[in-house]
């Protein structure tokens, strides 16, 4: 005869007992410990046995579950599917899959997609909730649908908000509020509307929807005039040949956390960002209208994944999180000590790229990657644009880059 797991997760709704199934029912009725939150816990308040509440973190709940289990049948109530952002995940991890049982409701997001009538086998489910906002753009980017869980500050209509500062586009929002319950409300809004409407609970999830994704390519190839850059001096932008050949040597993944170092116009960093989508880019600059320039120009491109550091590396890198692939476009006269910190910083495999127009500051990124134990690849390159000439066309050569790259070893030798 096969045993009851130890412990039982059932999914509940904002209606309450209302759609839990039979065998959910059976699980909450057997049960000699009832854990919840203290809006699940209320739907209960006959329940005879012990009760208890979730709040705050979880790691003492989790403890105290395995605990009561040893000696009770113990049933822990999540809303719509545990496994679907909730408990079930932290509750298999902890006591292991063969000691839990997980008894789904209909998740939110489900819910969400049936009361706005639009199917969702093609979107995607993001939580903001607890989580910061930024980087939700750079996410949302090619998506046609998406389901965003809120959080009372990570709202709607600061979501609304922070969407249509980065040039998000237009969408249909969708807020579904009270999913199941009997103060269930779901409104249509476009985002210019949205980001002004004061109205909305905090049980909330917002879905949004587009007549046609976007078609965004593998990597990026923007043009120089895409992007706001100091005159006269143009040099504070990679050109776009240099810009997708040191891009390409940095090996990014979806998820890669980079510096780009020195950022100038934030032309590097910009389109590391936006291939790394679920990734955080940090750009560091000294110049204060460069630094604005960067941001404006994020803004524009919808890269809310970047943030901008202002300040002088390498002290401006020593608080940052470890990044897997560093580009240094600009140095200050600190190359080694700029390439020996972010060497030491980098993930196991990591990339670490230098671009030197002159001669001077590409030996001393040399001798730092050589010092560091690594032998870098180095390449000279060279582009010409052809341009008119009064009725004929003429190759102007732009300014010939070095860049180095070196990898860092995948485990201390």
């Amino acid at each position: 005869m096969k045993h009851a797991r130890a412990v039982r997760v059932v999914g509940i709704g904002d209606d309450g007992c209302r759609s839990l199934s039979s065998r959910a029912f059976d699980a909450i009725a057997q049960a000699q410990v009832l854990v919840g939150g203290s809006r699940q816990l209320g739907f209960f308040p006959d329940f005879p046995g012990h009760k208890l509440t979730i709040s705050g973190r979880l790691d003492g709940v989790l403890k105290e579950v395995q605990r009561l289990a040893d000696e009770n049948t113990v049933c822990v109530l999540a809303s719509g599917d545990p496994l679907f952002f909730g408990i079930g995940a932290r509750l298999i991890e902890q006591l292991g899959a063969e000691h839990v049982e997980v008894l789904p409701a209909p998740s939110s997001a489900q819910l969400a997609f049936a009361r706005a009538g639009v199917s969702w086998d093609d979107a995607r489910v993001i939580s903001v909730h607890g989580r910061p906002l930024g980087g939700v753009v750079a996410q949302l980017r090619g998506l046609r649908k998406a389901a965003l869980f809120t959080d009372a500050d990570n709202n709607p209509r600061r979501i609304a908000e922070h969407l249509l500062a980065h040039h998000f586009g237009e969408a249909t929002a969708y807020v579904c509020e009270h999913l199941g319950g009997t103060d269930e409300r779901v409104r249509r809004f476009t985002l210019a509307a949205l980001a002004q409407e004061q109205d909305i609970s905090p049980l909330n999830v917002l879905v949004l929807v587009r007549e046609a994704a976007p078609s965004l390519p593998i990597i990026p190839y923007l043009p120089e005039t895409a992007f706001e850059k100091r005159v006269p001096k143009l040099g504070l932008i990679t050109k776009r040949e240099i810009r997708m050949l040191s891009i390409a040597a940095l090996q990014l993944t979806p998820h890669s956390v980079v510096w780009d170092v020195g950022a100038g116009s934030g032309s590097v960093g910009i389109e590391a960002a936006l291939i790394a989508r679920q990734g955080r880019v940090y750009a560091i600059e000294i110049d204060a209208e460069c630094v604005g320039m960067i941001r404006d120009n994020a803004r524009t491109h919808g890269a809310d994944n970047l943030t901008v550091v202002e300040g002088l590396a390498p002290d401006a890198l020593v608080e940052l999180e470890a990044p897997d692939a560093v580009f240094i476009g600009g140095s200050k006269g600190s190359m080694q000590k700029i390439m020996e910190l972010a060497f030491s910083r980098l993930s196991p495999g990591g990339r670490l790229v230098v671009n030197a127009i002159t001669l001077e500051n590409m030996h001393e990124a040399y001798a730092a990657a050589r010092g560091m134990g690594v032998t870098p690849e180095v390449s000279m390159v060279q582009v010409s644009r052809a341009e008119p000439l009064a009725r004929y066309m003429r190759l102007a050569a732009q300014n010939p880059i070095q860049i180095l790259c070196v990898q860092k070893p995948e485990a201390a030798s």
